[in-house]
């Protein structure tokens, strides 16, 4: 059974809260792929990902920088796992077809965005459906994660 997190970001952007996210994902020692809305969304979180903090090293990578297998985080556009991740990060409201296939999947959407939080509304009912183990943690005033459910 996989477990599936949604994360309800209302104080802080998706670009705050993934790379904190990502950072305690490598710390485990796990491997993550983070499924995003487009191409150019993944070109975007790619450049983040290599400036968000200048004090720290996310090691990442995409289709064009290539050798997936030795990339510790992934990013992508398609619903695919080649660095072998036990971790899947969605974002933009997608889902991924192969969710059963991870141990835990992160679902991190915009608390703020009417459609956005009906959508995740959406992918919770379907992962309940599915037999999915749910929690879902919502943002503190402080900006700290507090689960909900």
């Amino acid at each position: 059974m996989t477990e599936v997190r949604f994360y309800h970001l209302q104080r802080r952007t998706l670009e705050q809260a993934l790379p904190k996210i990502l950072e305690k994902v490598l710390e485990r020692g796990w491997r993550a792929v983070v499924l995003a809305g487009s191409p150019e969304r993944v070109d975007a979180l790619n450049q983040h990902l290599w400036t968000y903090d200048p004090a720290s090293f996310l090691p990442h990578g995409t289709a064009r920088d290539g050798f997936a297998a030795d990339q510790p985080v992934w990013l992508t556009a398609d619903d695919e796992n080649p660095n072998g991740a036990t971790v899947l990060v969605q974002v933009d409201g997608v889902s991924s077809g192969q969710a059963a296939s991870y141990d835990l999947v992160c679902d991190l959407f915009d608390g703020n965005d009417g459609e956005a939080v009906a959508a995740a509304r959406d992918r919770w009912r379907r992962c309940k459906e599915a037999g999915h183990a749910l929690t879902y943690w919502q943002q503190t005033e402080r900006g700290s994660w507090e689960k909900k459910a």
